[in-house]
Parts: structure tokens; C-alpha cells; sequence
């Protein structure tokens, strides 16, 4: 319904008839045009109370009687006969309506009333658009017409006559001219709130009844806005030092967005008083450093030394290290009494990478605390204005905030809106009227604020702190600022926005101008803010000096939940691990895989995979892939290791073969057999993920950060599809040990292999993670057997330290009658084998002509030819574990067979898979050992564009003739 429509609707309506459509939209809102339905959603209770007020207590509203769900039609007689103007009836009043309300005054004041409620409601959703929000008045916003009461019939005359309302926005009666002075200052002083996007009806009323009852502002004692100042006098106080002691220096000041602070105290102060113990940021690097110092209490001392090119760890301690704005640090703070425990979390430039790494840590403690309510620990996620609208991982961030397997209770999303990109205009950046649009997606209410009102911006991070704790979901607080440098202060911005910049030149400062508004108000005197300036200077230049003897004297990577945990890169680093069980545990887990409730209608067809399981455990042969991961799940769960699995379709298995979720067939009932092994066990999560990538796979790494005693897994469709998420592989995987001291235990699991099934699902980038391979900073590998997998899992868990781990996992192999292993390889004694020695029977070793080494899958294809042929002089080496290189195990084949050729043999192209990563590391193992051949040879797919043909008969043929070539020795 339109605004401009009321007069025409409600010319010759009246209180009853509209009270009866109501009473029928609130039996079912179909049950009325959708124009009606409308205006009702949008008055919420509002229209009850007032057409309530209207007709008195004895009003009840006619029987309604809906038939057939047909929308718009009259069914209020039990028959349908639509009215000509298509669902609302302009025509005179009945006689049981005319009883009731018999006076012309009385039609006109319940038409007054009705278009004064939708002048309110037009300011609940629109309001935000004359909002006053940009500091630098910049671009002035135009008036909306549905704010005008002109649009509702409202002449000049009608401003000041009373009219009944039934106590909207606290009023019983107003005039219109006071509807809207009221209006505005809720909806249109320095904060502007979207909220009335959000479909759930209590939530919408609370922010409603949250901000209108108080005109949408805080009161603050005088000793609050002091407290404010002061925020503000630390935050500016800071960057200045900084800008002065190291001119032209990057530091990504927050200078234009310092309300960000004492915003941020508040919402720590508000969310202490609420519950709250432990908070995980996520930010860039813009305010990074004042965040640090101010919020999380970093030493200034600390961080000049750093800015003087000092490490931020101890000397002794290994790693590449970080610029300093990329940095994280925790902290405990006590806000009312209440300590509470603040962790921000390392990040590298890509800005919006750490959104779901932040989401998995904050899920990961919340489990540790047991916090299933989700009040206890909460995520906050600094974005800038660009980043918000234009990287997509803030979308799939979104997306997991509802989801069972991911969700955290709400996130506390703050947008320091610069106005700006690095040098780009928000018309040349996004299409949405606001950066913070993409929040709508999960009806998250968005608060705009403008940064120069400090107070408006400290009373937003209030509100949402307690939407938050209230209502436990996701809110955004877009406040508008600007950068009053460059990108960074090196930069000239006048080169791209020459007037932007010329304003912010003449603009005074946020605490400038808060300053002198507490003057005005009596509440500070210019001599008490000189005070304030003066003595965080003083103290600013007491850790400046400090800093120039300042060493720091720890790490803090092994407390907390890593207390006991140990540094990998000792030469005693036990990477093998004791990985056996005894055949007891493997019994009641295999018991427990293999024998569903009796009482559950289990599919025909899984039914005789269990069978098969059974038999697998009752003959002690056969054990297949999918059983050997269950055995390795299972086992780590009884000995008190919780596993989580995530990944799109992992419960069945991307090729059905885990199933590690059994549905009834009768009534979709679920049915984990992992967790039903053994009374007081650990607990397994295997989810089927949302199709995401980089979200999902940043959530699963910020987990492991958090819990190193758990097993984490991340399975990945096919392999490729982990391309979408390299930015998390690159910037946190491979490298956030070196750079961060954060260490990680999590697997990828990345399904890889020539089968012919075309480019896009052969081969999942193998040489892109051993390119990413130094320092021991994970582990690569392509094993093919059941047992050496279930090894390579189980001791991710069983060492004293953590590694990720990037794991090729077959497709044809889950099936293939080779790739089985017997029981007796997972029981007592047995352990993980890095490279796996001939198996067969061939002539004297001194006879054997080449060794054949090979990763993953195609050992098969060679095992499968070699024995057609009846070769016997051709010995097949499995190199199991790409890295850590296994050059010991490697010079023990190669010392066995003195007088043999060596070829590396690999499905993939010569310009992928391991050829380029393995060629010069074998070489150097044949020449420690002073073999005589001194250099391995090639064989594989030439070198190609494409990873493989989309070809069935070429890709047949390829692989013919790649085996044919590793056996056929002259």
C-alpha cells in the first residue's frame, strides 16, 4: 500500500472494518491483500493497540471465516465474492459496523490515527536515509517524500491539532508536528537504524521498543562522558605520537575513526555486565596497533620497540615474525568486577580472511567453557567499509552464523566506514546504497552512526551488545568516518580525491570536537583537557624511553590449552608418533560401525556394506579405506579426543563411502555409530558443511587454534575445490606458525587421482602445498594404504606438538580390491610408515634393474602391469610423505638396490604433482648414499596447461603409456 493511497482507502472506512481485516491477517496474513498484510507487518502491535483503544473494551471484531485461502477475496460469510477494488472495501459502513461507530468524527479520527501510524512507520524504515551521518557533510541527503506528511494528507493546518496515536513512540496523543520532531530525533539524528527487514516479529519489537522509549539516546553522567574523552584522548593521543616519532612511517592509524575506542569499552563493559567472559577480535590493519595499545593493553614500550626493528618474540624462539600491524596479542581485562578475557587475532592483509577464523576460535571456547547457551564467548569483527561490501568471505561469514554445526551465538560486526577504498569511491565500489547491505542476507539489524558524535557512537555498541546477548545473532555497527590519511601515511590521497581531502585538511578532530561540546555544556574547562592531553603524553614518552632497553621475555604460544605442548623444531621432534591400539578397542569399534539399532529402518544397500564390515573385523582382512578412517576416528574418541569433520557432503562421503551418518529410511531419524562405541567416550561432529570454501576452512583452522586436543578435519568435494580457499592455506596454513607463533593441527583431506573424469576433478594442486612446503611447517602427503591412513590421522593427536596436515585421498582406491589392509596393521606395535618398501616377491636385490617410485594412486596401475608382465626386476618404492622429506627411509630402499635406475613415476603433468618439488631431494639422498645412479629420471604426462584431458580414450591412452615407460628397462 502506498502512502499516498490512505486518502482513497480510508475517505469512507472506518476503526471496525479495519479492526476486522486485522483480526483476519492476524489468523493468517494471507487471509488479506497483500497491500493490507503489508501495512499490518509494518504497524506490528501498534495497530492492535490503538484500534483496541479506539473501540473500547467491549469491542470484539466479527467471526472470520477463511475459505480456501484465497487472497484478497471477502470470506468473512463463509463465501468468496471479491470486491471490485481488489481487497479492501471502500464501501458504506454495514449496520453492525454503524452501531458501533456512528459519527463522522469519529471515521475522522481513526483515519488521522491510521495515517499518522504509517507516517511512523515510514520513519522505522526509512528515517536512516536523512539520518545525519557523514562527519564531513559531504554529500547532504536529499529528503524522502514517505517522511513528509504531506504524502499522508496532512496539511499545514492539521500539524498541530492532537491526535490519538495509543502510546506510539510514548505517546497517548501528538500532534504531527510532534510525531515527527520525535521521529527525527529517533531516526534521523546522528545514528540512522535498519531494522525492519527483520522477519522475526519479538526481535523488531525490542530494538523498536529499545530505541523509541529513550528518543534512540543515552543519557551519560558527566563522569561517562569524561570516561569517553579520555577514550578519546588515548586514541588521538597515540597515532600522534606515533606520527611524530616516526614520520612517514606505515602504521594504519585509525585517525578519523577514533570513537572506534571507547566504542569498543563499551561494548566489552556492557557485554561483562551481560555475561560475557571472553571476547575474539578480528580486525585489519587500519586501528590495529591503537586496538592493541588501548583495548587490549599491549605495552607502548612494546610496540615502539617494534617500530625501532625489534622482534616481538624472544630472540630464542623460531619464525619469520610479522609487521606489527598484522600482530595479535591476548590480554585479560576487568570491566564492574568482571574479568574478562580479550584475544586478538593475528591477520594478514587479505582484510576479510580472518572473519570465520575468528567464528571457529570463538565456537572451539565456547565448547571448552560449555557454553551451549552462547553467552559467555563472543566474536567481534572490525571490517573497513570496501572490504565489507566487496570480499565475499564476509558473505559466507554470514551464512554460518545460523547453521547448527558453525553458529556462535552472534558477532558483533563494527564497519569503520571510511567513506573510501584504498583510492576508490563507494560508486566505484559497490551497488548497494550502504557497505553494510550484504548484513540483510540474515536479517541482521545495522546501525549507522556518525563517528563524530562519540556519544552516538558509544550508545550504538550499547544497543547491539545487548541485541547480542538478548537474541543471539549477528549485528552490524556501520559507523561513518574518514581516514584523514592516506591508505596508509606514506600515501598522497589528495592524488585521487583532491576534495574529500581538502575538507578533512579544515576538519576539526572527533575529540576536538567532543571536547568543546563538554565545555559548552559546563561539564570540562579547556585547562582539564590541556590535563588529560598533557598526561598521557607524559606517559607516552615514559614507555618511549622504556622501550629502548625493552626486550620481551616470552612467548605466549604454549599456554593456556597448549600448556605441555611442545616446538616441533627440536632435533628430538618425534614426527612418527606411537599411533597403535590394543585389539580390544578396535573390536568394540569395529562392533559399533558395523551394528546399527535394531530398531532403525536402515538403507538395503548400506545394510550390506555393515555386513561386510563385520565380516571385515570377524576375519581380520579387508579393512578398507572409509573403515580404517572410522577405526582412526573411533579409537581417538575412546581414548578422549573429540573429532570434528566438516565439508559439503561429508556425513555420506562425497563417492558414498563413509556414511558416518545412517539415516531411517521410515522417518529420516539419525543415527551416529561413532559415537555409541564405549560409555563416557569423546564425542564426534561430522557435518555436512555449506558450499563454501575459504569460510568454511578458515572456521575449521580458527578451532585448531583454539583446541589443540581435538582432531579437525576439513574435506574438500573434490581437490580443486580447495582453490577457492587458498588465500586461508597461504596466509594461515602453511605460514601462521612462522609469522605468529600459532601452531595448528588441522587435516585437509583433498580427493586426487587420474580417473578420466576430466580437468576439474583429477588432480587437487598437489604441487601448489609442497611449494608451500619449508621449515617443517606441515605435512604433505598421498598414502595408499588403509592402515598408514588410519596411522597418519591418529598421529596428529599422539605427538606433543601440531601440524597441519594436507592429505590426497582417493576415489577409486576407496573401492579398490589392492587398497585394503589387514587388521593386524592398526593394532599394537604399528605405526605410521613414511615410505613404504616393495611388497612383492622379486630376484635378488642385487638383479633388480630400476626402482619405481610413486605417490597415491598410480602404485596400483604399476603393481597391476608389473604382475601381467611377470617382471620380477622392477622394485616399487611408495613415497608416502612428500614432507617432511623422508631421505632416511629413502637411502634404506636405495641402499638395497646398489646396481638400479631410479624413476619418479606420477599421473600428473611434468609441471605439476611432486616432480619439480621431489627431483633434487632425491638426488641428494642417491648422493649420501653414493649410489651409482646419481640422478632419478622422469615419467609422467608431458608438461600442460590443463591439469588433464577431458577425454576418456586420450586419458586411457596417456596412462598406458606412462606405466609401459616406468617398467620397460633396457
Amino acid at each position: 500500500m502506498k502512502p499516498q493511497d490512505i486518502d482513497t482507502i480510508l475517505n469512507e472506512s472506518n476503526a471496525t472494518y479495519i479492526a476486522e481485516l486485522y483480526a483476519r491477517y492476524q489468523n493468517s496474513p494471507t487471509a488479506v491483500d497483500p497491500s493490507w498484510a503489508e501495512f499490518f507487518d509494518g504497524l506490528q502491535d501498534d495497530a492492535a493497540d490503538l484500534l483496541a483503544e479506539m473501540q473500547g473494551p467491549s469491542w470484539q471484531p466479527r467471526e472470520t471465516k477463511v475459505v480456501g485461502g484465497m487472497d484478497g477475496y471477502d470470506v468473512s460469510q463463509g463465501h468468496a465474492e471479491r470486491p471490485a477494488n481488489g481487497g479492501y472495501s471502500s464501501a458504506a459502513p454495514s449496520a453492525n459496523q454503524a452501531a458501533v461507530v456512528n459519527s463522522d468524527a469519529t471515521r475522522a479520527a481513526a483515519h488521522d490515527s491510521i495515517r499518522a501510524l504509517m507516517l511512523i512507520r515510514s520513519f522505522r524504515v526509512r528515517g536512516h536515509l536523512e539520518a545525519n551521518l557523514d562527519p564531513l557533510g559531504i554529500a547532504p541527503r536529499d529528503p524522502h517524500p514517505e517522511l513528509d506528511p504531506k504524502t499522508y494528507g496532512f496539511t499545514e493546518d492539521d500539524l498541530d491539532r492532537p491526535i490519538f496515536i495509543a502510546n506510539v513512540l510514548g505517546l497517548e496523543t501528538a500532534t504531527i508536528r510532534q510525531i515527527v520532531s520525535l521521529a527525527r530525533k529517533t531516526y534521523c539524528g546522528s545514528i540512522g537504524i535498519e531494522f525492519m527487514h527483520i522477519q522475526e516479529p519479538e526481535q523488531k519489537s525490542w530494538i523498536q521498543q529499545r530505541i523509541e522509549s529513550i528518543g534512540n539516546q543515552t543519557q551519560f553522567t558527566a563522569r561517562g562522558k569524561e570516561a569517553i574523552l579520555e577514550r578519546l584522548v588515548e586514541a588521538e593521543g597515540f597515532e600522534n605520537y606515533l606520527h611524530t616519532k616516526y614520520v612517514g612511517t606505515k602504521r594504519f592509524g585509525i585517525d578519523g575513526g577514533e570513537a572506534l575506542m571507547p566504542a569498543l569499552e563499551q561494548i566489552l563493559k556492557r557485554g561483562s555486565q551481560l555475561g560475557i567472559r571472553e571476547v575474539v577480535f578480528g580486525m585489519p590493519h587500519r586501528g590495529r596497533l591503537n586496538v592493541l595499545a588501548n583495548v587490549l593493553n599491549k605495552p607502548f614500550q612494546a610496540i615502539f620497540s617494534e617500530f625501532m626493528g625489534n622482534p616481538s618474540k624472544p630472540e630464542d624462539v623460531m619464525g619469520s615474525g610479522d609487521v606489527k600491524y598484522h600482530l595479535g596479542t591476548s590480554a585479560d581485562r576487568e570491566f564492574d568486577g568482571n574479568i574478562v578475557h580479550l584475544s586478538l587475532t593475528a591477520n594478514p592483509s587479505h582484510l576479510e580472511a580472518v572473519n570465520t577464523v575468528v567464528l571457529g576460535k570463538v565456537r572451539a571456547k565456547q565448547s571448552q567453557r560449555k557454553d551451549t547457551a552462547r553467552e559467555q564467548v563472543m566474536g567481534i569483527l572490525l571490517h573497513g567499509d570496501a572490504a565489507f561490501a566487496g570480499q565475499g568471505l564476509v558473505a559466507e561469514t554470514f551464512d554460518l552464523s545460523h547453521l547448527k554445526g558453525y553458529r556462535t551465538g552472534g558477532t558483533i560486526h563494527f564497519v569503520v566506514n571510511n567513506q573510501i577504498g584504498f583510492t576508490t569511491k563507494p560508486t566505484d565500489s559497490r551497488s548497494s546504497p550502504y557497505c553494510s547491505d550484504i548484513a540483510k542476507v540474515v536479517q541482521a539489524p545495522i546501525i549507522h552512526v556518525n563517528g563524530d558524535d562519540p556519544e552516538a557512537v558509544v550508545h550504538a555498541a550499547r544497543i547491539a551488545t545487548e541485541f547480542r546477548q538478548e537474541f543471539k545473532q549477528d549485528v552490524v555497527i556501520d559507523m561513518f568516518c574518514y581516514r584523514r590519511f592516506g591508505h596508509n601515511e606514506s600515501d598522497e590521497p589528495a592524488f585521487t580525491q583532491p576534495k574529500m581531502y581538502d575538507v578533512i585538511g579544515k576538519h576539526p578532530t572527533t575529540k576536538d570536537i567532543y571536547a568543546q561540546k563538554l565545555i559548552k555544556e559546563g561539564l570540562l574547562t579547556e585547562e582539564r583537557v590541556k590535563e588529560l592531553d598533557k598526561k598521557f603524553q607524559n606517559h607516552l614518552d615514559d614507555e618511549f624511553k622504556a622501550s629502548e632497553a625493552y626486550r620481551p621475555n616470552k612467548a605466549d604460544w604454549l599456554e593456556g590449552k597448549w600448556s605441555g605442548m611442545a616446538s616441533s623444531h627440536g632435533e628430538d621432534a618425534d614426527w612418527i608418533g606411537e599411533t597403535g591400539v590394543d585389539n580390544e578397542l578396535l573390536a568394540d569399534v569395529g562392533r559399533a560401525l558395523s551394528t546399527p539399532p535394531s530398531e532403525y529402518d536402515i538403507n538395503k544397500k548400506i545394510l550390506r556394506q555393515l555386513k561386510a564390515k563385520a565380516k571385515m573385523f570377524e576375519t581380520g582382512e579387508g579393512i578398507d579405506w572409509a573403515t580404517g578412517e572410522a577405526l582412526a576416528f573411533g579409537t581417538l574418541m575412546c581414548e578422549g579426543t573429540p573429532v570434528r569433520l566438516s565439508g559439503q557432503d561429508c556425513q555420506r562421503g562425497t563417492f558414498s563411502q563413509r556414511h558416518a551418518m545412517l539415516i531411517d529410511q521410515t522417518n529420516e531419524a539419525k543415527y551416529t555409530p561413532l559415537n555409541n562405541i564405549r560409555t563416557g567416550q569423546a564425542e564426534a561432529e561430522i557435518l555436512n558443511s555449506p558450499l563454501s570454501e575459504a569460510g568454511v576452512l578458515g572456521f575449521e583452522y580458527g578451532i585448531t587454534l583454539a583446541e589443540p586436543h581435538s582432531l579437525v578435519l576439513w574435506e574438500a568435494q573434490f581437490g580443486d575445490f580447495a582453490n577457492g580457499a587458498q588465500v586461508i592455506i597461504d596466509q594461515f596454513i602453511s605460514s601462521g606458525e612462522a609469522k605468529w607463533l600459532r601452531m595448528s593441527g588441522l587435516v585437509m583431506l583433498l580427493p586426487h587421482g587420474y580417473e578420466g573424469q576430466g580437468p576439474e576433478h583429477s588432480s587437487a594442486r598437489l604441487e601448489r602445498y609442497l611449494q608451500l612446503c619449508g621449515e617443517n611447517n606441515m605435512q604433505v602427503a598421498n598414502v595408499t594404504t588403509p592402515a598408514n591412513y588410519y596411522h597418519i590421522l591418529r598421529r596428529q593427536i599422539r605427538r606433543s606438538f601440531r601440524k597441519p596436515l594436507i592429505l590426497m585421498t582417493p576415489k577409486s582406491l576407496l573401492r579398490h580390491k589392492q587398497a585394503v589392509s589387514p587388521l593386524v596393521e592398526f593394532g599394537p606395535g604399528t605405526t605410521f610408515k613414511p615410505v613404504i618398501s616393495e611388497t612383492g616377491k622379486l630376484t635378488d636385490a642385487k638383479k633388480v634393474k630400476r626402482i619405481v617410485l610413486s605417490a597415491g594412486k598410480i602404485y596400483y596401475d604399476l603393481a597391476a602391469e608389473r604382475e601381467n608382465r611377470g617382471i620380477d626386476d622392477v622394485a616399487l618404492v611408495r613415497v608416502e610423505q612428500l614432507y617432511p622429506w623422508p631421505a632416511k627411509e629413502l637411502a634404506e630402499e636405495f641402499a638395497k638396490y646398489p646396481n638400479a635406475d631410479v624413476v619418479w613415476c606420477q599421473e600428473e603433468p611434468e609441471n605439476m604433482g611432486s616432480w619439480y618439488f621431489v627431483d633434487r631431494r632425491i638426488e641428494g639422498v642417491l648422493s649420501d648414499v653414493k649410489h651409482k645412479t646419481s640422478r632419478p629420471t622422469y615419467v609422467g604426462r608431458a608438461a600442460a596447461a590443463s591439469p588433464a584431458t577431458g577425454l576418456l580414450k586420450a586419458h586411457l591412452r596417456e596412462q598406458a603409456a606412462l606405466v609401459d615407460a616406468a617398467l620397460s628397462v633396457k
